[in-house]
């Protein structure tokens, strides 16, 4: 089994249950509110570890009580977190507004998180250099995901970035990538044309994979996810659910492939097995509570 690091943000979700978002200048009853673990970083990380991978995470919360429940948060759920320092920055958090559709909208105040630098990496480089996998996100500065990328890479390690929230890249993070895994917004951005369908997704795919990158998985929600590299180009269908709350359903199929590879599963494999634990998680409401653990996962089958 191969051991994986997650670089990334730790955040306390404030989660809100409506029946729809307020309008702006409108005031609106909510139904529920519930404080979720979540962070990016830290969701990928509780999806790798309750899956039963050896993960690593990386990151920094505050001094005040929230950072407290949410390291004992993810280490109940099988992540080391004997790296995570503490920030004179208030732990990170995100409000987030769950309609009853099961869409969300999210504002993440970063905090904590953006204590990360690249003197915390160096602190911490021997785990990276212990680990086989590194899975980054863009909820730490971005000067210290692009640092971590390159001293990744030149340890000889695999490296997965997950570009959200979404923003322009410089090529060196590209190149420095193995596997970038977009949404069709995320993609966009980093490729600068529109992607409207398969043929817009692929030629945007394209682009980056001649940046250097190996390969692509770009999730598509309800459609599943498409797989592309210079020589293949696969569609994978996603699991008929009922959808509840789509918060961390792309950290979830992150945790699932990233574990799938350690597991020495095929790449098709790996991807399925993301696809079943993102599938799983959007029948229940929030982030790092939405995951399921690997009985769940091996026993699924959809409805």
């Amino acid at each position: 089994m191969k051991k994986i690091v997650v670089v990334g943000s730790i955040n306390m979700d404030l989660v809100t249950i409506c029946e729809r978002a307020p309008r702006g200048g409108e005031t609106l009853l909510g139904k529920k509110f519930m404080q979720i673990p979540g962070g990016k970083g830290a969701n990928q990380a509780v999806a790798i570890g309750k899956m039963n991978s050896f993960v690593t995470m990386l990151g920094m919360v505050g001094k005040e009580g929230m950072g407290d429940i949410l390291l004992n948060s993810m280490k109940k759920d099988n992540v080391n977190i004997s790296n995570i320092e503490y920030s004179d920055e208030a732990t990170g958090i995100a409000k987030i507004i769950v309609e009853e559709n099961g869409q969300n909208r999210i504002l993440v105040v970063p905090g904590a998180n953006y204590s990360v630098d690249n003197n915390y990496i160096d602190r911490h480089l021997k785990a990276i250099q212990e680990c086989d996998i590194v899975v980054a996100q863009l909820e730490i500065p971005v000067e210290t995901v692009k640092y971590t990328l390159k001293k990744a890479k030149e340890l000889g390690k695999i490296t997965i970035l997950n570009p959200a929230p979404a923003q322009e890249l410089d090529v060196e993070i590209i190149k420095n990538s193995d596997y970038i895994i977009p949404n069709e917004t995320e993609l966009e951005i980093l490729s600068g044309i529109p992607v409207t369908d398969d043929e817009s997704i692929e030629k945007a795919a394209h682009i980056l994979l001649d940046k250097g990158v190996k390969g692509l998985i770009v999730t598509l929600g309800s459609k599943g996810c498409m797989f592309i590299n210079k020589d293949v180009k696969k569609q994978f269908p996603a699991y008929k659910v009922k959808t509840v709350d789509t918060t961390a359903a792309g950290d979830s199929f992150i945790g699932g492939f990233v574990n799938g590879l350690a597991s020495g599963l095929s790449f098709e494999e790996a991807i399925n097995r993301g696809t079943r634990v993102a599938a799983i998680s959007v029948t229940r409401v929030g982030a790092q509570t939405s995951i399921p653990n690997l009985e769940e996962v091996l026993n699924f089958k959809g409805e």
